[in-house]
């Protein structure tokens, strides 16, 4: 690396500066390489200083070595500060599918050199994977009081539910709307473990209903409106989700005023444990992004349900 350096800058004094060394160190050393190998490094009364061929060769080694060596340094550095490493990140599906993944795409658009980890899972499994130390971070709905001990949970939005269907659901084009008018059409059921089904409970013992008509379960963000699509099946989804798929106009949302859940979308972690600060940036990115977008979805609300 010495010896590069030096043939780099033509002088013994500009290689030792360029390597932060001082002169008489870098003779020391080079001439302990040139004792080692039994050949000279340079050609004798070249200046600046020329290498014989197997310096050549030496310092084409030494040259990937240091590029190696700035770019060990680089990654340091980007990892101390965040703007290098690994974020693992878990969340409930539906969020996940509807708004988180689009706000990882714009974070990797501003640290490209962060790789980001998603996984999925509701509550029991992301506070279990956050022991194990499988993820840094989840993004869950929780009520205010189902931390726990040795968690902590940042608020990032709200909850509110609404009740989904097609843009062209006949129920939407009823004058006077009324809770019991849901019994006539079947649901859609959240994915199993989600919090969505107990308010989809509540929702029925609100309407007199014992039980409700499944058609339709288990299927991703995706599935499930495609399903919605093209049927007249009603489901109970965070309002927030069916914002993030406004432009594709083809869920709806009635509007019913039903019971709200007494939870808020958050970032769960462990509470005093070490954290990576490329995770904090990521952490803040996501917490910005929904500062920025409570305002809009609120508007959107207003305007899409109670403006009718």
């Amino acid at each position: 690396m010495q010896l590069a350096a030096v043939l780099d800058a033509g002088t013994i004094s500009g290689g030792a500066q360029a390597l932060g060394q001082t002169q008489p160190a870098v003779s020391r050393s080079l001439a302990m390489l040139e004792a080692r190998i039994g050949q000279p490094l340079f050609i004798k009364g070249k200046r600046p200083l020329q290498p014989t061929p197997l310096a050549a060769q030496l310092a084409a080694h030494g040259r990937a070595m240091l590029a190696a060596s700035r770019r060990a340094t680089d990654t340091v550095k980007g990892f101390l500060s965040g703007t290098k490493g690994l974020v693992r990140v878990g969340g409930v599906p539906f969020f996940m599918d509807a708004m988180i993944s689009r706000m990882i795409a714009d974070f990797q658009n501003i640290e490209p050199d962060v790789t980001v980890q998603q996984s999925y899972g509701n509550l029991p499994d992301l506070a279990a994977a956050l022991e194990d130390d499988l993820i840094d971070l989840g993004i869950v709905p929780m009520g205010l009081i189902e931390a726990g001990p040795g968690f902590e949970f940042l608020e990032i939005l709200p909850g509110r539910n609404i009740v989904a269907c097609r843009t062209g659901h006949p129920l939407l084009r009823k004058r006077r709307l009324q809770m019991s008018d849901l019994t006539d059409y079947p649901w859609v059921a959240p994915l199993p473990g989600s919090p969505l089904m107990s308010d989809l409970h509540s929702i029925l013992l609100t309407i007199g209903m014992s039980e409700v008509t499944i058609r339709y379960s288990g299927g991703s963000l995706m599935s499930v409106i495609n399903y919605m699509a093209e049927t007249n099946a009603l489901a109970v989804l965070p309002f927030s989700v069916v914002f993030a798929q406004r432009k594709e106009n083809r869920i709806a949302v009635l509007p019913l005023d039903i019971p709200q859940p007494n939870r808020s979308l958050g970032i769960l972690r462990r509470s005093g444990s070490a954290r990576s600060q490329a995770a904090d940036r990521f952490a803040l990115h996501i917490t910005t992004a929904f500062e920025d977008l409570k305002h809009l979805i609120k508007r959107h609300e207003n305007a899409v349900v109670w403006g009718r």
